[in-house]
């Protein structure tokens, strides 16, 4: 449907008033285009916040996936978008689903990312989400492993004393 690729379009071009106005011409948060993103996944990945609360008011599917498998909240967790990803867990995205790659939030957070602050929070919050740092990644290592693999002192503090 062309108002769903407008939409799209209009999220990925970060524009609330537009997005706005094809919600409200029937737009559906959820259409997914040729490489699977949707108004609600895209906004999540790239820290577009208000273009995601305006997708989650008109009902996103906290269950959807990406190309990738994953939920919104892994790439916000990758790109350490913290206020994303209090958005998302606020909303009910799945804390700890796992990707194609067999990666969560937590692991996307460490592995694809410098463990700074921004890093720290997102491991913060997803711990007091519930996140479950004990899932192994394809290698077999946990959020502590590769957190201490990769010398991220601050966020392997934080899952020991979770």
């Amino acid at each position: 449907m062309e108002t769903d690729r407008l939409l799209i379009l209009a999220a990925k071009a970060n524009d609330p008033a537009r997005v706005r106005e094809l919600i409200a011409a029937g737009g559906n948060v959820n259409a997914k285009d040729d490489i699977q993103d949707s108004a609600f996944l895209y906004a999540g990945a790239e820290g577009f916040n208000e273009v995601l609360q305006l997708t989650l008011a008109a009902g996103a599917d906290m269950r959807s996936i990406n190309r990738y498998g994953g939920t919104a909240l892994i790439p916000a967790s990758e790109h350490g978008h913290t206020e994303t990803v209090r958005i998302l867990i606020a909303a009910g995205v799945p804390v700890d689903h796992v990707n194609n790659l067999g990666w969560t939030a937590m692991q996307e957070a460490i592995l694809l990312n410098n463990g700074g602050p921004n890093q720290q929070d997102v491991v913060r919050q997803l711990l007091a989400a519930g996140a479950n740092p004990d899932i192994r990644d394809p290698e077999g290592r946990t959020a502590l492993q590769n957190a201490e693999r990769l010398g991220f002192t601050e966020i392997a503090a934080l899952i020991r004393t979770r």
